[in-house]
């Protein structure tokens, strides 16, 4: 169809796909200068020819869906709008409705669209079978498809889902336990907790940490691997049953069950397989080299805790002789399908294995806030071109402040130091939160951004309100200003999730109720030693 975005090689270096010719005109997007309302909502929709009882959008509504503008009086001045009555409290005019997103197809046109080159109105996307099939100007795509009654966002900006390329799903009973810990914990904090869970009770913690998760805007999530004594189909069956997207690891440091766990769950809608070894002193070279083997054959990842902090960085050097990246590299073990988490503590030398090697690196910075002994020099990697994804390491499930922390985090270590007050602007912390940490997980041919033949991962985000207005630049306030309350809703694979930060489909309520109880029972089993301050 003319106009329309159409698909392109998947196996495109990511690079290159930044650079491809764009297909929105700079004149679509949002004025850097005029804000989003640069056009004005109801001019917006004048323009594609949605308002009205002649629009579209008034056939629409004759049709079942609603539009409370179809039919209204064409008077749109600031006396009009002052002399219309209030809308009640807590409603919103022409508000969406969870309903609208039902069935296989969805022609849906928000008032913003963030696509891969920023920003834009006057856009639709066609949602076709869990997948985006067709993106372009609203007008055309309207026409083009008579059949669909335009699904009319108001307000709304759609944005991909936050891809969270670290985490632990099996963590999510201690929480609070970390805080205020020395930077390595895992073996006073989260060995006993994960040797303490069975099938059920890691179940509930998946689903729990996935629940969390949708709510706070990651449509993906990674599990770095689990010591929990159980098969690691109980996590994906909480994250199935949640409707969030796993990248589910097993660990294979003792050099078995690698081909098994990689052929499971080949082919699985919502669940990615990987393989990790915790920590590279955990196997020996051969196993290390040979899983990473069977990753890149398999076309999925091997995720392995490197540089994190200075206990695991001596650690290494009394175990194996060199620091956890420069042995990885050693080996041979650094390449396009090894997710390295953390690399807080990265030597010049090391950063350029990891540029050279295609390797991949979660950047956490909650983590490094909360237990580490770094920051990870994020704008660094970037400019040197390491590709590097953003993870929570299950710290907080939040992908706006998420977003918050990884710019702070880099202006407090790096910027103000250089005097930097830019430490990449928001669209860097947006690109590698979403498409860049689907890169680094292997998914950036499924997901992470919104584009023809990607799955229908989004975020329905309410721009309508104080906290963006009035908005001059999106992308840097989305980083700054956003937070998950404004999330209308959260679709994984063309499938509403989460509206309004629950489930509509299952009683999360319930979930909830029951960690609660089943929580603390476990932490008490655990016997977790904990530091306390004096």
């Amino acid at each position: 169809m003319a106009n329309e975005q159409q698909d392109m090689p998947q196996d495109m270096p990511h690079d290159r796909q930044q650079d491809r010719p764009q297909d929105h005109p700079q004149a679509d997007e949002v004025p850097q200068g005029g804000g989003r309302d640069g056009v004005g909502r109801r001019g917006f929709l004048v323009k594609v020819g949605l308002t009205g009882a002649g629009g579209l959008l008034g056939a629409a509504a004759a049709g079942g869906v609603s539009s409370p503008t179809a039919h209204a009086a064409p008077a749109t001045t600031a006396a009009a709008r002052a002399a219309a009555p209030p809308a009640a409290a807590g409603t919103k005019k022409n508000a969406p409705r969870p309903e609208l997103f039902a069935g296989r197809q969805q022609l849906l046109v928000p008032e913003l669209l963030l696509l891969p080159d920023g920003p834009a109105r006057d856009r639709a996307v066609l949602v076709d079978g869990g997948k985006f099939r067709a993106i372009g100007p609203a007008q055309q795509l309207i026409a083009a498809h008579p059949h669909l009654h335009p699904v009319r966002l108001d307000g709304h900006l759609l944005m991909p889902g936050f891809v969270d390329a670290h985490h632990h799903l099996t963590q999510s009973f201690g929480k609070a336990q970390s805080f205020g810990q020395p930077s390595e914990i895992f073996k006073t904090v989260w060995e006993p907790l994960e040797h303490a869970l069975d099938e059920e009770t890691a179940y509930l913690s998946a689903k729990l940490a996935a629940l969390e998760a949708l709510r706070g805007g990651f449509t993906t999530v990674a599990d770095a691997g689990t010591r929990a004594p159980v098969d690691v189909a109980a996590l994906a069956k909480g994250t199935e049953e949640a409707g969030i997207r796993c990248v589910l690891s097993k660990v294979v440091s003792d050099g078995t069950g690698g081909p098994a766990h990689l052929a499971r769950w080949d082919k699985h809608p919502l669940i990615h397989p990987s393989l990790a070894i915790p920590v590279a002193e955990d196997a020996t070279p051969a196993v290390i080299k040979h899983t990473v083997d069977l990753c890149a054959e398999a076309g999925a990842i091997l995720q392995i805790h490197v540089n994190e902090h200075l206990a695991s960085v001596e650690r290494s050097l009394k175990s194996v002789g060199r620091r956890p990246v420069a042995y990885l590299h050693h080996i041979g073990a650094l390449g396009p399908h090894t997710l390295g988490a953390h690399a807080t503590l990265l030597t010049p030398a090391e950063m350029r294995m990891l540029a050279d090697s295609g390797a991949a690196i979660s950047y956490n910075p909650v983590a490094s806030a909360w237990k580490g002994n770094a920051v990870a020099q994020a704008d660094m990697l970037a400019a040197l071109g390491v590709r590097f994804g953003m993870g929570t390491d299950g710290t907080r499930g939040d992908g706006f402040r998420l977003l918050d922390a990884a710019e702070s985090a880099q202006r407090l270590t790096s910027g103000m130091a250089t005097g930097d007050s830019v430490c990449g602007a928001g669209r860097l912390w947006l690109e590698h939160a979403t498409s860049r940490s689907a890169d680094a997980l292997g998914l950036g041919r499924i997901t992470g951004e919104i584009a023809v033949g990607k799955a229908a991962d989004y975020l329905l985000v309410d721009i309508d309100v104080p906290e963006l207005t009035p908005s001059y630049d999106l992308q840097w306030e989305l980083v700054r200003l956003a937070n998950r309350d404004l999330i209308t809703a959260v679709v994984v694979d063309g499938r509403l999730r989460l509206w309004e930060g629950w489930p509509t489909d299952w009683d999360a309520r319930a979930l909830v109720k029951r960690a609660a109880k089943v929580g603390p029972e476990v932490v008490r089993k655990a016997e977790i030693q904990r530091v306390e301050p004096r």
